[in-house]
């Protein structure tokens, strides 16, 4: 699926009553809808920062993964660079 800004209703970052971090949610021409946790638009943003702008990086994965040992206030599940091309 390719999702083109024509293909987009409309676009919501907010912080929801009785919540701490931003949920994004996005409204498809079609009316089918996506809410995206915090965590998960960090971590596409830094994807997308990472290869806009290192010339060098043409690719970037991150892979999933449970993290038994972290920071204190990180989650378990993390979105870890895998490799980049």
């Amino acid at each position: 699926m390719i999702i083109a800004n024509e293909g987009i209703k409309q676009l919501t970052a907010e912080i929801p009553d009785g919540h701490r971090h931003i949920r994004t949610t996005i409204i498809l021409t079609d009316g089918r809808e996506f809410t995206f946790q915090e965590a998960t638009i960090a971590n596409l943003v830094r994807a997308y920062i990472t290869v806009k702008t290192y010339p060098a990086v043409k690719k970037i994965i991150l892979t999933g993964k449970r993290i038994e040992t972290r920071k204190e206030g990180y989650a378990e599940w993390q979105l870890v660079e895998d490799e980049k091309e």
